[in-house]
């Protein structure tokens, strides 16, 4: 029986304006994480069999560059730090999926009798690498160790050459196109979706700003999120600034899993203990593929295998920490569980969410896990769902977490797979718009995309010429008008008709 006993986090101001002296690493923040998960379980570090380290921001885009040194292998000098000395170290792949799904990954393992007790952590640190970089600051953060790790490398490739070549080379560029989706559907104008979106997000900085481990712990009202101005700036419609995962953070978190046996041999107390009742993961197409963009089929899929492993439904969960990198997110995985983000009085967020609170990278959602393991050991036999995601709604992880001890533990399936897709048309005759986003610079708007559809139902990406930019930045949605193309080599052009 696989069971949470610890959890711990760490934050840092550090921007580099007052010299190098307490500068954090994504090493130092994941220790200090990893210790207080450790003191939190009453154990030491020395019972520890498994220690994954979630991917950086630096080796989780291939090419980027380490400003300030590599640290060529960090499951191992997580390990060496805190005083652990492992049998197994992995370096996960890449993808905000991944604190979710390593916790389905490792209480699966220790069910099957791999593994007895297993630490993961993860951190990041671009607000002192900009920092740094900002003030002329020398840090150092190269370093390595001797020890064999896993790894996992950067999985499966979510960019295709199409979308590249029309433009679509950002995740705000892909969670624009789902957010103008959604705001079609409801008949929202540009203005409209601001105001949901602002309606949606003020609770979240309400959290963020009452978090001791928030990196920007304000809260912002529905007016100023609602408003472009220099402070809260347009990006890429219908986002602004704060619409956005903020991730100049220097934040770190980490998790304890191990045996009930083993945590009865380790002394852990048992209120200290949260089970996982249920969990779900699923993975998606390339966006560009997927018939359905109003919404996440993976999330809808990942979500419902969750809850039904643990025989719940979304109205039998009192607490949820739903990943917010975009309103679009939060809006998709509402409406997977039939829950109004408007209406509902349940906490949508524990930590304030990927724009106030934070967002780490791939390892926000540790974050996640930690506050609902606080929050379930506070509400004896309550029951709380986190929702991990990775890409643009492409990896999906879901857990559902109680302090009631279950009859019997359910191994987590492996992640679902679509199974159907559109047909993209490279050279279209026209069609309709389906959605679209217009990207700024600090100019102004820069760049409009849409998708569109033919008449024959096929998918066309295809970038606006400057009458059609202007078009698509006007108050009304221009998802269903008509666009004649025309297509030069690989990439497509459109004009409204």
């Amino acid at each position: 029986m696989p069971v949470l006993v610890g959890v711990g986090q760490s934050m840092s101001e550090w921007d580099g304006t007052n010299g190098p002296d307490g500068a954090p690493s994504p090493l130092s923040l994941a220790v200090t994480a990893s210790k207080a998960a450790i003191e939190d379980a009453g154990i030491e570090a020395s019972a520890i069999d498994t220690l994954t380290f979630v991917r950086i921001f630096e080796d989780s885009v291939r090419g980027a560059k380490h400003p300030h040194g590599h640290n060529t292998n960090l499951p191992g000098t997580l390990a060496r730090d805190i005083g652990a000395k492992p049998a197994r170290l992995i370096y996960s792949d890449v993808g905000g999926q991944s604190p979710q799904a390593l916790a389905n990954e490792m209480a699966n393992r220790i069910y099957e009798g791999e593994l007895d007790v297993a630490l993961v952590a993860g951190s990041e640190a671009n607000r002192a690498s900009k920092g740094a970089v900002k003030n002329k600051v020398e840090i150092n953060w190269a370093d390595s160790d001797d020890a064999d790790y896993e790894d996992r490398g950067l999985g499966g490739e979510m960019l295709s050459r199409a979308e590249i070549k029309h433009g679509l080379i950002a995740p705000a560029f892909f969670y624009a196109l789902f957010e103008n989706a959604i705001a079609a559907r409801e008949g929202r104008t540009r203005s409209g979706q601001r105001e949901a979106m602002a309606k949606l997000f003020h609770p979240f900085s309400k959290v963020a700003s009452k978090n001791e481990y928030s990196q920007f712990p304000v809260e912002r009202s529905e007016e100023f999120l609602a408003t472009p101005s220099p402070k809260n700036y347009e990006f890429a419609d219908p986002f602004l600034k704060w619409h956005i995962a903020q991730d100049a953070v220097n934040q770190g978190a980490a998790i304890l899993i191990m045996s009930e046996e083993k945590a009865d041999e380790l002394g852990v107390a048992k209120d200290k203990r949260v089970y996982l009742h249920g969990g779900g993961e699923a993975s998606d197409d390339l966006l560009s593929l997927r018939p359905k963009i109003d919404g996440s089929w993976a999330m809808e899929t990942a979500i419902s295998r969750a809850l039904e492993q643990a025989g719940r439904t979304s109205g039998g969960i009192a607490y949820f920490d739903l990943y917010s990198c975009f309103p679009c997110a939060v809006f998709s995985s509402t409406a997977a569980m039939g829950i109004d983000p408007f209406t509902d009085e349940r906490p949508l967020t524990l930590t304030g969410g990927l724009p106030f609170f934070g967002g780490p990278g791939n390892n926000y959602s540790m974050h996640g896990l930690a506050e609902m393991a606080h929050k379930l050991r506070d509400e004896a036999g309550a029951f709380g769902l986190v929702l991990a995601n990775g890409g643009w709604m492409t990896k999906e992880a879901v857990g559902v977490w109680s302090t009631t001890r279950p009859d019997a533990y359910k191994p987590v399936a492996p992640s679902a797979k679509p199974t159907e897709q559109v047909e993209l048309d490279p050279q279209p005759d026209g069609g309709t718009v389906e959605s679209y986003t217009v990207v700024h610079g600090r100019d102004g708007p820069q760049h409009g995309v849409i998708f569109g559809r033919t008449d024959d139902g096929k998918r066309f990406l295809a970038v606006a010429d400057p009458a059609a930019l202007d078009r698509l930045r006007e108050e009304e949605s221009p998802v269903g008008a008509r666009v004649t193309t025309r297509t030069e080599g690989e990439v497509t052009h459109f004009s409204f008709a």
